[in-house]
């Protein structure tokens, strides 16, 4: 199979055949390079480290629940580097080309997965979310993407980044498809569907104008799912405050996480990342301590907001893909605001779905919908409900 828009890792390209006659058995999908798969490397994004750690002979949980069910391996896509990235540019193996929006980028740090499901080259993809991993590329690329419950997925062969965030979630460019893979990984069947909607005002508010109008059509293509919808604050304390809670316990534990390696190998990254990191290690404890008080409050609003048979619907980013090869110093404001519409899936562990179907400009952006911690079904019900009314 030929790679048109980068997004597999270079070198060999394994096939693993599912086992036959499975619920997923026809579909193909490809793994992002932080998922063990066995016989081949651990990339992580970083040649350093997979130079540093051995070559894993068992597959990651769920590599190996889609092969039970039947569905082939088609190879592992490329990622950010150690995941820590949310616009899919890595300065190893390139960008993955985002064939819904050429000349933007696909979104981080999944951005392989994300742009092999786009480009056809295969029916789903396993990426992970801690901060927006998957949901900020299903938006910039136009697919399905979930980052579940934090908890619901077991991670084991998974490359961590931040403990309490990480989870892993899939993309599919159709509701039919998407809901498929929830039934082999969540084990239960899509639904019940919802009978309240919440509009975040604050998210719409602070998205680009031509986002918010764009989603309009979406939200209420909600409505006339849901039947009954009323506005809402998500963040009182404002979306900003909860990113800057996010940054300050995120970049802590990823600092944790790699700390050791990069003790022990000094290895080479991109300077975005190892800034990352070392600010993650100079975080105080009290930043640490507000962060952590804040993420209860988070949790607590969120609680509060989404009793069960309720759902809350937002942007998913504030704005389409920025273009590829942006200088520097334009490139973090766009990863402040990005957060700003993220921070709540790391705070509060709720999952969250992004709904394909709106342009700006003629590049994707998504419509995300949050259930309470457990409601990951429900929300695929609704993905199939809304592909219905197309």
């Amino acid at each position: 199979m030929t790679d048109p828009v980068n997004a597999f890792v270079p070198g060999p390209r394994a096939h693993i055949a599912g086992h036959p006659g499975g619920p997923l058995s026809g579909l193909t999908f490809a793994v992002k390079d932080l998922f063990d798969v066995a016989g081949l490397p651990t990339g992580g994004g970083n040649h350093d480290w997979a130079k540093a750690n051995p070559i894993p002979t068992r597959h990651a949980w769920t590599v190996q629940t889609l092969l039970d069910a039947g569905a082939d391996c088609v190879g592992k896509t490329i990622t950010d580097e150690v995941s820590l990235g949310i616009l899919g540019e890595n300065a190893f193996d390139g960008t993955p080309i985002n064939s819904a929006a050429p000349g933007r980028v696909p979104g981080g740090s999944s951005s392989g997965s994300a742009a092999a499901v786009a480009a056809g080259l295969c029916d789903i993809a396993l990426g992970t979310d801690t901060g927006g991993s998957v949901r900020v590329p299903a938006s910039f690329c136009g697919l399905y993407g979930i980052r579940p419950t934090h908890g619901r997925l077991d991670l084991t062969g998974l490359l961590p980044q931040a403990p309490s965030s990480d989870t892993a979630g899939w993309f599919a460019r159709d509701a039919g498809t998407f809901a498929k893979v929830g039934a082999v990984l969540l084990g239960e069947a899509p639904g019940p569907l919802p009978t309240k909607l919440l509009i975040a005002v604050d998210a719409f508010g602070f998205a680009d104008p031509e986002v918010a109008e764009a989603l309009r059509p979406m939200v209420r293509k909600l409505e006339r799912i849901v039947g009954t919808a009323r506005e809402e604050i998500m963040a009182p304390q404002g979306l900003s405050v909860w990113a800057r809670a996010q940054r300050s316990l995120q970049p802590v534990e990823a600092w944790q996480t790699f700390q050791p390696w990069i003790e022990r190998h000094n290895p080479r990254m991109a300077f975005s990342v190892a800034a990352g990191l070392i600010a993650g290690s100079q975080i105080s404890a009290s930043e640490r301590n507000w962060a952590a008080l804040m993420r209860e409050e988070a949790r607590a609003r969120l609680r509060y907001l989404l009793p069960a048979g309720t759902i809350l619907c937002l942007p998913t980013t504030p704005f389409p893909a920025p273009l590829r090869g942006l200088p520097a110093p334009e490139l973090q404001p766009l990863r402040d605001r990005i957060t700003c519409f993220c921070a709540q899936g790391g705070l509060t562990g709720s999952p969250q779905l992004n709904l394909p179907g709106a342009t700006v400009n003629g590049a994707p952006v998504g419509l995300s919908i949050i259930g309470g911690r457990g409601t990951d079904a429900s929300l695929i019900a609704v993905a199939q409900a809304m592909e219905a009314l197309s």
